[in-house]
Formats: C-alpha cells, structure tokens, sequence
C-alpha cells in the first residue's frame, strides 16, 4: 500500500510537475516540517533527492595546485621575493628549491652564503610553504620525476631570463617539454650579481670595510678590476603598486601588543630573519622601523647602505614575521611614536653594526627606556652586513670572475629583451 501510494506521487510529479512544484513552493513557504507529509507516503521523497544529488549537493574538493621553483638565493634580495611571490600566485602551494653549494661552484661561481644561512632565508619568506635543500642547478629527468610523483609539484616556475648550463643548454629544457613549465617576469633593477659589485665598488671607493681594522690594509690591487660606484647606482624603480603587494594589508587589534624593533636592514640576511623572528614571539604585531639612506651613511659612512632605503623596506616586508614597515623610521624612538603606533615593547638585537660615526649622540632608546618598555633582545645569530661583505673581499678575485661571467649574460638579456606581461 504505501509503495501504491508513493508511486502515485511519482506520477504526479511527471505529469503535473508546475502544480507538483507550486505545492512544494508553498509548503516550504509555510514552514510545513516534513512530518507532515508522513502521512501523504511522502517520509520516503527526501531520502530518494538526497540519493539524487537534489537536496544534498555532494562536495567536490578543488586540487590543490602545487607548484616549484628553485633558485641559488645567494645575497637574497627583493628580486627573490618577488619571483617567489608571482610563483605563489601561479598556484595553492609554492615549494622552493634550494641549490647546494657544489652545483653553485660548479655552474656559477662560489656562494657567498652558505646552505644554512640560505635555507634560513628562503623560509622565512611568506610566500614560501615548503623547502627542498640540495637541489639540482639543472631540472634532470630523475630530478623532474620526483617532483611531480613524490612531492606533487602540477608545475616548475622560472623567470623570463635565461637559464643555461655551462655547455649552453636551457635548464629548464625537459620541463619544457613536458608541458608543465610556467614563466613569470623577472623583476628589473637588482641581482645578486649587481650586489657584488656594489659591495665591491663601495669598498673601492672608501678603502675600507666599516669600521674593520683589517680591511684598512687591503692591498691596492686587492679590489683591481672593480667599477666605480657610480657604475652601481640602484636601477630598481619602486611603486606603489610593488608595496601593496609585499604589504600583509592589516594594521593591529584594538588589543594588539605591538612589538617595534628598527635598523638599516642592509644585505638582508639570515642574522635578520632570525631577530625578526625572535622579535616576533613577543607580541601580536611586529612593526619594523627601516632607517633612510642618510641616517645609514651619517652612522656607517660613505658607501652605505649598500641597498637603497626602498629595497631594504621590501626585503624586510617579505618576510613572514613582519606585519607592518615604517618607510624612513627616525633614528630615534620618540614618546609621540610610541603613542602613534601604541607600541608595547621597543626592542634591540645584541649583534648590531657598532661603528656609529657621531660621536656623542644621544641614546636612541633613551625614551622606550625611561618608559620602562625596552628590552636587549639576544641575537640567534651572529652574522652582520659587515661579515657578508668582508666575505666577498677576502674571496675577491673569485668574486670579480663570476660577476664578469654573469655580467655578459646579463648584457646579452638586455638586448634581447622584451616586454613580458606580469606584475
């Protein structure tokens, strides 16, 4: 009986199907429970339109894209970042390849940082969700299928500029091939070449190395072949549009204990990330104070900062420990700063660059510290801008051969270049 009865509703549904559906309508309109229509044969219907996919839409979860990119990320700068950022935006989930020291030597010329240090970098960049240390300089076919069946990689990333392997041939050729390459645009303006040669044409012009007793004694030959400063002038042309992009967009809670922590930020390096990220671990929101091109150089002297005021903000900007930059921040902490930004704890590493020029200035932290707000934050590391540099000195010959080497390539991708659609 109860199949006769529900059958004869089935039949009314094909051939009255508006009426059938008008009824419905207002029963739904009405607020009528489905017990209702218990008696009507109808406690089965709702249970046959699930069946149906009707009433309950089955969930169909989106793949989640994977993509890869590998790199040196020697002298990380903002370049890196924003490859990796346009990477990140190609996919769900960036993995980033971290090539060792040996394929470095052997395909570009000594790192100046070390796997470690470089690591540290790479992870600590926001848009980076995964890290695979000692990969390959050359995409090889044993190396490609394990990124697509072990670690899930949909797609590799590389720039618009060339990647070739000493004998001439693309690195990136099988990926290729494979139809699972995508190309982003490189960033203009910077490169861990043009960094070198900063570093070294500012140690030409000045003849020395912050502050370093030693590095008063170079030898006259010792930064031979070296351009002029002026030949190492920053290219990088900053928008407000690049800004927003490295931006979190968030300013703190109402509640938010802000933590401020400022410096030069210069050759953003490891020693930097971990700081940042100690200093992070004190409260809810880090805002970090970039100091201006000329408190740097009143307070390190001619030639510094090796990086410019807005190419320092974004490297510090990309990393994931920071919320917010101030663009400019004064050298000292004032009371009105800390009431503007409602900061909670002004804090300050104990590895920093001590060779400030002027003598006796007054004390930076003077007011956080009479407010009782201040704290000597211990130093993870004890890596500085100065220690970076003094690297490449003492290896300077190697250094200047593989700019010189770089330096035709880059020469060659200028010429040929063209405009590549991207952001």
């Amino acid at each position: 009986m109860e199949y006769e009865s529900s059958s004869s509703i089935w039949d009314g549904v094909y051939y009255y199907p508006h009426l059938f559906g008008g009824l419905m309508l207002t029963a739904a309109l009405l607020g009528l429970s489905t017990s209702y229509f218990g008696g009507l044969g109808f406690s089965s219907l709702p249970y046959m339109w699930s069946d149906l996919g009707i009433f309950h839409k089955k969930k169909c979860q989106k793949k989640r894209i994977r993509v890869y990119m590998d790199g040196c990320f020697d002298l990380m700068h903002y370049g890196h970042a924003n490859a990796l950022r346009q990477a990140k935006a190609l996919g769900d989930e960036l993995v980033v390849g971290v090539v060792s020291d040996e394929e470095i030597v052997a395909n570009k010329g000594p790192p100046v940082l070390s796997m470690e240090e470089r690591l540290a970098l790479v992870s600590g960049l926001k848009w980076v969700d995964e890290v695979i240390a000692n990969a390959p300089y050359a995409i090889t076919e044993k190396f490609m299928n394990s990124l697509f069946n072990e670690h899930k990689i949909d797609y590799i990333i590389h720039g618009d500029d060339p990647c070739l392997l000493p004998d001439g041939t693309d690195a990136y050729a099988l990926a290729k091939k494979a139809g699972r390459y995508k190309q982003i645009k490189r960033t203009e303006g910077v490169s861990s070449t043009d960094i070198v040669g900063r570093i070294l044409s500012s140690l030409k012009d000045t003849k020395t190395c912050e502050n370093h007793d030693d590095s008063s004694s170079l030898p006259d030959n010792a930064l031979k072949g070296s351009q002029s400063n002026s030949a190492h002038i920053s290219q990088f042309l900053p928008t407000s549009r690049r800004i927003v992009q490295f931006s979190n967009g968030k300013g703190p809670g109402p509640n938010a204990r802000v933590v401020y922590i400022d410096g030069a930020f210069d050759l953003f390096h490891a020693g930097h990330v971990e700081i940042l990220r100690s200093a992070r671990q004190l409260g809810d929101f880090l805002l970090v104070g970039i100091h201006t091109d000329q408190v740097v150089s009143e307070h390190r002297g001619k030639g510094h900062p090796i990086m410019h005021l807005h190419e320092r903000s974004l490297s510090v900007l990309a990393c994931r420990y920071v919320d917010e930059v101030i663009i400019g921040a004064p050298w000292e902490v004032t009371k009105d700063m800390v009431t503007t930004f409602n900061i909670t704890l002004v804090v300050h590493g104990t590895v920093a660059e001590n060779n400030s020029l002027l003598a006796g200035e007054p004390d930076p932290y003077a007011v956080p510290k009479s407010m009782g707000i201040f704290q000597m934050l211990d130093s993870p590391k004890t890596i500085t801008t100065t220690s970076v540099a003094q690297r490449i000195v003492s290896n300077h010959e190697a250094y200047l051969k593989r700019n010189a080497k770089k330096a035709e390539s880059e020469k060659k991708y200028y010429a040929r270049k063209v405009y590549v659609s991207g952001d």
